[in-house]
């Protein structure tokens, strides 16, 4: 037994001595390597993602068509989409370095990838019409990140845009990834403004010309108010008698605002529409029916 133990400890002990001399010379050569392949790749990345947002932010000039938050939804989404293609490029130029330093032969490998690249060639053609796709969208500047926007079967608030898919969350907190090579058609619905328009209807027995001013009074009250009036660019007025419908007026009012605010300033109208017409005695007719009854007169003989 005591020989037996003496000989597994020289043989360790042996194969200790030589993987240390192994491995010793690999860490001062290709560990160092490695070191200084991953240290160069995480500081290139921070260099290219600060000279990208500069960049970007040099080249977007705003316009008198645009916003300044118009602007800064553009720089999002490009610096964005170039931080993303950048991050990709660097991650995989830094894995093929330092497979390469653990003796792994890379040609092959980029050989069989592009193999693979045929073999899914079919698929492929998906992947890049949803690029080319993509740039189109970025280069038309079509929407940007934080627009609320239709696309086709889905709405709902932009999250993301890469050159191949487009991510929205919706009212409900759905998340949509949409591929930008299935998008048909784009409805972007908070481009530079969004407008209030919007249909109430009154009864037929009411003053119009009252019930205009009271309106454009309750359109201009809403403008100056302090937690509305920076959102609002026109005052939302009276424009048209839209319709003569069955049991009512239809009058149409119209404003604009800022995007992504015509929904609350449109219900808020909307309240203080209702509570106004109320006060004032201002019927909105809804649908109802009503009944008449002949009288039955008896005849007595």
């Amino acid at each position: 037994m005591n020989l037996t133990t003496i000989n597994w400890q020289d043989i360790l002990s042996k194969n200790l001595i030589q993987y240390t001399e192994l491995i010793i010379p690999w860490l001062l050569t290709s560990g160092v390597k490695i070191i200084f392949i991953v240290s160069i790749a995480f500081l290139l990345n921070k260099i290219l993602i600060r000279f990208i947002q500069k960049a970007i932010r040099i080249a977007i000039r705003p316009d008198k068509y645009s916003s300044k938050e118009a602007e800064e939804k553009r720089e999002t989404t490009l610096i964005q989409i170039f931080s993303t293609t950048t991050k990709i490029a660097i991650l995989c130029i830094t894995i093929l370095m330092v497979l390469n330093e653990f003796g792994i032969e890379i040609g092959p490998i980029l050989a069989a990838a592009g193999i693979v690249g045929l073999a899914f060639g079919f698929g492929g053609q998906y992947l890049i019409r949803d690029i080319i796709s993509g740039l189109f969208i970025i280069l038309e500047n079509q929407y940007r990140v934080g627009d609320v926007v239709n696309l086709d079967s889905a709405s709902g608030k932009v999250e993301q845009i890469t050159l191949r898919k487009t991510t929205l969350r919706d009212l409900d907190g759905t998340v949509h990834h949409i591929p930008h090579g299935e998008i048909k058609r784009v409805s972007n619905l908070s481009n530079e403004f969004s407008r209030i328009n919007i249909n109430i209807g009154v009864a037929y027995n009411c003053d119009i010309e009252r019930v205009i001013n009271i309106i454009n009074q309750i359109g201009n009250e809403l403008a100056n108010d302090p937690l509305w009036k920076e959102y609002i660019i026109q005052a939302p007025q009276f424009l048209r008698i839209d319709e003569f419908a069955d049991s009512s007026i239809v009058l149409k009012i119209l404003g604009e605002s800022f995007p992504d605010k015509k929904w609350d300033i449109t219900g808020e109208l909307r309240k203080r529409i209702k509570i106004t017409f109320d006060k004032e005695g201002i019927e909105i007719p809804f649908p109802q029916l009503v009944i008449h009854k002949a009288a039955e007169t008896l005849e007595t003989k």
